[in-house]
C-alpha cells in the first residue's frame, strides 16, 4: 500500500534530504507522493530499496533495519499509537498480538498481505521469534521494529540474531522463515509451561453451529472435512492441526469456496481441547461493510447478539465512507501541488521576462502595488554606441540580414553586460546605451563602462558586415555625470533616464571616430589614475556643448583581453567591490533589461525617442549617408558642420 511507500519517502527525506529523494524518485521513475490506501506493485517498493541502497552506498540490511525503526514511529505519527501501546504488557504480548492487529488492519487495507509473527520460549529460558513472509529478503526491517517497540514501549534493550532462515512449503507456496534469538536486557518475557504437541492431520468435521448449517449443509455429511469447504486465508499456513497449534494464539480466518458465487469468511479463535482431540474453532462471519452483509445473504439478525461484528460492521461502514473522502482530498492534493509547481514554473518565466523589462527592485515594487517614485543619481557614466555606416548597409542589403547582423552584435554586447555589471538601458535601430551606477550605485561605474566598451569593440570585429563581408565597427561614446532616473508609463512601463549626461554622452559617440571609444572630460577624471591607456585628442567643436577636450580610450594594460571578454576559467574580480563583497550584482542578469529613456534639449537635430502614440504621422525618412567624420587620416579635427541623424527602425 501507498502507507509504506510513503514511509519509505519519509525516512529518505528525513535523513538523508528532499534533493536525495528526488535523485531516488527520478532513478526509480516513480512519483512524487504516494496514496496511502492505493494498492502498489511489490516491484516498486523493491526498486526503491534498491536504487536508495546504490545511491547511498548503504548495505541492503543496514537500510532496512533503519526502515524498521522508522517506520514504528511514522505508524505512531499516522495516529497508531495508542492502538499499538494497547497490544501486549510486554513484548512477548505484543508480538503475538500483531496477528491480530493485521487482521484489524485488513479491514481498512483490504488487499493487506502482512507477514505472520509467532514467539516460542525454549526450555532453557530463551525467547524465539518466528517470522513467516511471502516476500523474501525483507526480514532485516524486523530487528529495527522490535528494537524500537522494546525502548519506547517497554523500556528495554533488544538485541536480535538471525538463528536459522529457510523455506516452507505453505499455502501460497514457498514462505520465507526466519528464526530470531531475541535478548532483552530489562524486561522479563514471560514463560510458558511445557505442552505436549500431538499431531493431528485430520480435519473431520465433529459439529457445527446452527447458522454455519445453513450455509453448508454438507458438513453434516459422516466423512465431512473442513478442507473440503474452507481454506486458510490467514495465518497463511497448511490446513493441518499441527500448523494450526503453531498459530494458536493467532486470529484465523477461513474462506469458503464458492457456491452459487457466494463466498463466505469467517473470522475467529482455535482452541485444542486436549480431553477430546479436538480443536475447536470459535468464529463469526468477516464482513466490513454493509453491502457485503447483503451480497452473502445475511442480516443483521443473523449476527448473535453479543457477537461485536455487529457493532464492527456498523463502525467500519462510517469509516469507509471516511476513507473514500481522505482519497478524494488526497487526491485534489495532488492535483493542488501539481498545479501549484506549474504555477510555480510560469511564474518564473513571467518574473523573467518582468526582469528584462525593468530592474529586479523596481518590478517587485510594482508588483507590490508601490509607486516607484524618480531617483536623482549624482554620478554615473553612460555609454551610446552605433555601427559605422549603418545606413549604407541597409540601403544595400535585405532587412533580414540587418536583422541577423545586429541581433549577432547584441547577443554579444548583452553578455558583456552580464560580465560588467552595467544596466543596459535600450537599443533603438544600431543604437545600443548602457550606465554604470544606475540603477544600483557603484564606485566603480567609470571602470566597469570603460572595459565594457573595450569588450564591445572586440565582439564587434567578429561581427560580419553582410554588403562587405567584413567586419563591422562602432563608434563609442562616454560621459560622466547626473541623471534622473524612474518608471514612465503605465501600460509599458519603462525605465527612463532623464538630463543633460544622456544628450552629452551621445554627443560623444555622434562626434566619434570609428573603431575608437570617445570620452567626455569627467570620463576621463574617473579613468586617469586606474592604467587605462588613454589619448588625448583635443579639443572639438560639439554641436549644443561648443568646445570640449575629449579622449580616445585605447586599452586596459592592466586586464588581459580575456578578462574582458569573460573568457577566464573561474571567476576574475575586477572592481573592488566585487573584490571586498561590497556591492550586491543587480538581477538583471537573467535576462536582457529594455527601458525606454526620453532625452531632449532645444538642439533641432536632438536625439529624440519616438512616441508610439504618433506613429501614423512619420514621415518616412531618408537614409542619411553623410559620415559624421572626416576620412583623411587627421583625426584629431572634427569636421565643423555635420549632421547627424539616428536611424529608427519601425
Amino acid at each position: 500500500y501507498g502507507f509504506i511507500n510513503s514511509c519509505l519517502q519519509s525516512l529518505v527525506m528525513e535523513k538523508f534530504g528532499q534533493e536525495t529523494w528526488d535523485k531516488l524518485s527520478s532513478l526509480s521513475g516513480v512519483q512524487d507522493t504516494f496514496m496511502t490506501y492505493t494498492v502498489y506493485d511489490d516491484i516498486l517498493t523493491l526498486s526503491l530499496v534498491q536504487e536508495a541502497c546504490s545511491l547511498l552506498e548503504v548495505p541492503a540490511d543496514v537500510l532496512l533495519k533503519l526502515f524498521g525503526e522508522h517506520f514504528f514511529t511514522f505508524c505512531k505519527q499516522a495516529g497508531y499509537d495508542t492502538m499499538l501501546r494497547t497490544l501486549g504488557g510486554n513484548l512477548v504480548e505484543f508480538i503475538g498480538n500483531l496477528d491480530s492487529l493485521h487482521s484489524y488492519l485488513a479491514l481498512s487495507y483490504e488487499q493487506m498481505n502482512a507477514p505472520s509473527f509467532r514467539v516460542e520460549m525454549t526450555d532453557d529460558g530463551k525467547m524465539l521469534l518466528h517470522y513467516y513472509s511471502d516476500r523474501k529478503g525483507l526480514y532485516h526491517i524486523v530487528p529495527g521494529i522490535i528494537e524500537a517497540v522494546a525502548r519506547d514501549f517497554f523500556d528495554s534493550k533488544v538485541t536480535m540474531a538471525v538463528l536459522n532462515q529457510s523455506e516452507e512449503d505453505e499455502r501460497t507456496g514457498k514462505k520465507e522463515h526466519v528464526v530470531f534469538l531475541v535478548k532483552q536486557s530489562r524486561a522479563k518475557a514471560k514463560e510458558t509451561g511445557d505442552q505436549e504437541y500431538v499431531s493431528y492431520r485430520e480435519l473431520r468435521v465433529r459439529q457445527t453451529g446452527v447458522n454455519i448449517q445453513k450455509f453448508f449443509p454438507g458438513l453434516l455429511a459422516r466423512d465431512a472435512t473442513l478442507d473440503l469447504y474452507f481454506t486458510i486465508v490467514h495465518p497463511q499456513v497448511t490446513f493441518t492441526i499441527e500448523s494450526i497449534r503453531k498459530f494458536i494464539n493467532s486470529q484465523f480466518v477461513l474462506k469458503s469456496y464458492k457456491d452459487k458465487n457466494i463466498t463466505l469468511k469467517l473470522r475467529g479463535q482455535m482452541l485444542w481441547m486436549e480431553s477430546l482431540g479436538c480443536m475447536l474453532y470459535l468464529c463469526s462471519p468477516k464482513l466490513r461493510s454493509l453491502q457485503e452483509l447483503q451480497d452473502v445473504g445475511l442480516h443483521l439478525a443473523d449476527l448473535a447478539q453479543h457477537d461485536v461484528t455487529r457493532d464492527l460492521v456498523l463502525l467500519n461502514q462510517q469509516r469507509l465512507a471516511e476513507m473514500e473522502l481522505t482519497n478524494q482530498l488526497e487526491r485534489k492534493k495532488e492535483e493542488l501541488r501539481i498545479l501549484s509547481r506549474h504555477l510555480e514554473i510560469e511564474k518564473e518565466k513571467t518574473e523573467i521576462l518582468l526582469y528584462a523589462m525593468l530592474p529586479r527592485h523596481i518590478a517587485n515594487q510594482l508588483k507590490d502595488g508601490k509607486s516607484v517614485e524618480a531617483g536623482e543619481f549624482e554620478v554615473c557614466t553612460i555609454l551610446f554606441s552605433d555601427v559605422v555606416t549603418f545606413t549604407n548597409i541597409c540601403a544595400a542589403c535585405e532587412p533580414i540580414h540587418v536583422v541577423h547582423m545586429l541581433n549577432s552584435m547584441y547577443s554579444k554586447f548583452d553578455r558583456l553586460t552580464n560580465i560588467h555589471d552595467i544596466y543596459k538601458v535600450e537599443t533603438i535601430g544600431d543604437a545600443y546605451m548602457v550606465v554604470g551606477g544606475v540603477p544600483v550605485p557603484t564606485e566603480t561605474h567609470a571602470h566597469r563602462v570603460a572595459n565594457f566598451a573595450l569588450g564591445m569593440r572586440i565582439a564587434a570585429r567578429e561581427v560580419t558586415n553582410p554588403v562587405t563581408g567584413e567586419p563591422i565597427q562602432i563608434r563609442v561614446g562616454l560621459h560622466t555625470g547626473p541623471v534622473l532616473a524612474g518608471v514612465v508609463g503605465e501600460k509599458m512601463p519603462r525605465y527612463c533616464l532623464f538630463g543633460d549626461t544622456v544628450n552629452t554622452a551621445s554627443r560623444m559617440e555622434s562626434h566619434g571616430v570609428p573603431d575608437h571609444i570617445h570620452l567626455s572630460t569627467p570620463t576621463y577624471s574617473e579613468l586617469k589614475d586606474s592604467g587605462f591607456n588613454i589619448q588625448e585628442r583635443g579639443q572639438i567643436e560639439v554641436k549644443g556643448k561648443g568646445q570640449m577636450t575629449t579622449y580616445f580610450l585605447l586599452g586596459n594594460p592592466l586586464v588581459s583581453e580575456d578578462a574582458i571578454m569573460g573568457r577566464e576559467v573561474g571567476e576574475t574580480c575586477l572592481y573592488k567591490e566585487d573584490l571586498h563583497g561590497q556591492s550586491k550584482k543587480e538581477s538583471d542578469k537573467e535576462a536582457d533589461v529594455r527601458a525606454e529613456t526620453e532625452y531632449r534639449d532645444t538642439a533641432s537635430d536632438e536625439v529624440i525617442a519616438p512616441d508610439p502614440s504618433r506613429s501614423d504621422t512619420i514621415t518616412p525618412f531618408a537614409w542619411d549617408i553623410t559620415p559624421p567624420y572626416k576620412t583623411n587620416e587627421n583625426i584629431n579635427t572634427p569636421e565643423d558642420n555635420f549632421s547627424s541623424k539616428l536611424c529608427v527602425l519601425l
